[in-house]
């Protein structure tokens, strides 16, 4: 029988408790979710998030829909790795065991979780203790999940499957050595597998997909692979009830019409997305929100009664908490602070100076040239004496401040530790890679930085070339400096690690930008 599910904004908390006129089988589940937690487990410079006041914030939501009788899960959309040095020089150990203190559930894998070599990640599903998911990964060699695929939750009399889907776009954004022995399915193909064996097994009152895909609006995923909306739209209607998730770090918020509610700010009315008969739902990034739903069960009849996404400390352009102040918790505070320090103290200290603001924005290096991508570049070129070189605007994680500039800063803009190599390209031969390169589009990880190179693009080729200033010569050589991960395929890169031209280095991305900072600064943008 399809499934029907009915949202009211209308209704509170208090609304849910049980009645004496409502049939004796209805339940009630409130789902808590997360996703993209990027490294933040400690509080920003602001005083905003972090996973102490997390705590607090759950403890209090789960507590008062107990006390309601409500079946309560936490789920997260995934991507806990990368993002913050503190967190990313010591493996993310700190979110991962903070996670599990903080009492989730399950976890969809995301494509951030291959950032490091997959004995570490076997680590971290080890500090987590609980089910870290996904479907449609499949190890080439058993030809069965590689992660499990699924979990069973059973609360207050409820079944509750949650099915695990990894976006296939992980095969280009990943590490390749790191995803080596992998092969990623499409998520419909292991939904449609899934879903009726576990139906069939554990008839569960609840079906659940938690995902590391992304949502985009009517489905418009650009270049990227499809997302939560596709899933939901290409799936027999009951399949989910719900999709949690992750990837695209956005609050999934729509206006009475379905489109994307472009007015949602914290502290406001979300209205989550809903796709034949599916509920979508994401809560941003970084743990900035806790997402908040509150199900009534009714056998086949599902009913979204309420939806919130609750700001966690979050602040207004005055400095002023946005809706309640929350307190951290002080148990798991004294837990990560030891963390906190000792990733502090491997990056105190500024190693440089620059006299204005840097722009790594995604919104700035996926789309256009940037005077950050000159400086990363510039480096990279002087630690192996190249003539040029490119990376993908996707490497980049963070802007640079204007004023003095810490090993951290450094680290928040290259967290991956990629190393640096280099080709000696025949110049014939560099105009066929190239005019593979260069046709990236905006909007992608993909896209293209580059730095003492211009060309232009006619006709789907590149014309016009001149490196240093200097039109391009077919039967000269010219060194092009490129980190490890694109040299290797990632972003869908062509891969150049084979050839006999390409040398690699033990050098990382952070540390020739640190030593180029020490040497060179102060750093004038202008001269980039």
């Amino acid at each position: 029988m399809r499934n029907i599910l009915i949202f009211s904004t209308a209704l509170l908390l208090s609304a849910c408790q049980y009645s004496p006129n409502e049939p004796q089988s209805t339940q009630y589940l409130t789902v808590l979710h997360t996703n993209d937690n990027h490294g933040r487990f400690w509080r920003n410079d602001k005083g905003e998030y972090g996973m102490a006041a997390r705590k607090t914030l759950i403890d209090k939501l789960k507590s008062e829909a107990e006390n309601s009788g409500h079946a309560v899960i936490l789920l997260s959309g995934g991507d806990i790795n990368t993002g913050v040095p503190e967190s990313d020089l010591q493996f993310a150990e700190p979110d991962f065991k903070g996670m599990k203190k903080l009492g989730y559930d399950a976890m969809a894998l995301g494509n951030h979780e291959f950032d490091n070599s997959r004995d570490v990640l076997a680590k971290q599903i080890e500090w987590a203790g609980f089910p870290i998911l996904s479907a449609n990964i499949i190890d080439n060699t058993s030809q069965s999940p590689a992660y499990t695929p699924y979990t069973i939750i059973k609360k207050e009399g409820l079944t509750i499957a949650v099915l695990g889907l990894t976006t296939v776009d992980t095969v280009k954004i990943a590490n390749p050595k790191h995803i080596d022995g992998l092969t990623f399915i499409e998520p419909l193909a292991a939904t449609q597998d899934w879903a009726p064996k576990i139906k069939a097994k554990y008839n569960p009152d609840v079906m659940i997909a938690v995902t590391h895909m992304g949502h985009y609006h009517d489905a418009a995923h650009g270049i990227n692979a499809p997302g939560d909306v596709t899933l939901a739209r290409q799936l027999a209607p009951g399949t989910l009830d719900l999709i949690v998730g992750g990837h695209s770090q956005e609050p999934v918020c729509v206006d009475k019409s379905g489109k994307e509610n472009t007015h949602f700010s914290p502290g406001k009315t979300c209205k989550p997305d809903n796709q034949n008969g599916t509920w979508i739902m994401q809560a941003h990034e970084w743990g900035k929100y806790v997402g908040k739903a509150v199900f009534k069960i009714s056998g086949d009849i599902k009913t979204l009664v309420s939806y919130n996404l609750i700001p966690v400390n979050l602040k207004d352009d005055k400095g002023v908490v946005i809706g309640e102040s929350i307190e951290e918790d002080l148990q798991l505070l004294a837990f990560l602070k030891p963390f906190q320090d000792k990733g502090q103290a491997q990056i105190a200290g500024a190693v440089g100076s620059v006299d204005s603001f840097l722009d790594g924005r995604r919104s700035t290096v996926r789309f256009k040239q940037s005077k950050l991508a000159d400086l990363i570049i510039n480096a990279q070129m002087a630690a192996v004496e190249a003539d040029f070189g490119i990376i993908s605007g996707g490497g980049i994680r963070d802007s640079i401040e204007q004023g003095d500039i810490s090993y951290k800063d450094v680290l928040k803009v290259h967290p991956f530790r990629n190393r640096i190599t280099y080709v000696d390209w025949q110049g014939k031969d560099l105009i066929n890679y190239l005019n593979t390169v260069a046709q990236f589009p905006p909007d992608s990880g993909a896209y293209m930085q580059y730095h003492h190179i211009t060309f232009d693009l006619k006709d789907n080729k590149v014309v016009n070339v001149k490196i240093a200033g200097q039109p391009l010569a077919l039967n000269q050589r010219y060194r092009m400096s490129i980190n490890s991960y694109n040299a290797a395929g990632g972003d869908g890169y062509p891969k150049v690690n084979q050839l006999a031209e390409y040398t690699a280095t033990d050098f990382t991305d952070a540390q020739v930008l640190r030593d180029y900072l020490q040497k060179h600064s102060p750093i004038k943008a202008v001269d980039l």
